[in-house]
């Protein structure tokens, strides 16, 4: 989940996996998968990096995980 900023300067929380499309005229639209649009503050640039950061915290225990290490020096 990321947090945005409507443009009414209220939060929302946004499942990262419903976003299908981020685009920027003169506000920035996200539009999710249940076909819902959100006009957020946040540059496109700013939510792709949002959602980079949140699932590299989703698998990061994954990667560090002892078995795929063993696994991946073979």
């Amino acid at each position: 989940m990321i947090t945005l900023t409507k443009i009414d300067n209220s939060p929302i929380t946004v499942n990262a996996d419903e976003i299908e499309i981020v685009e920027t005229f003169h506000d920035t639209t996200v539009s999710l998968k249940s076909g819902k649009k959100l006009i957020v503050q946040e540059s496109a640039d700013d939510i792709i990096a949002k959602v980079i950061f949140y699932r590299q915290l989703c698998f990061s225990n994954y990667f560090d995980s002892p078995d795929l290490k063993s696994v991946n020096s073979q």
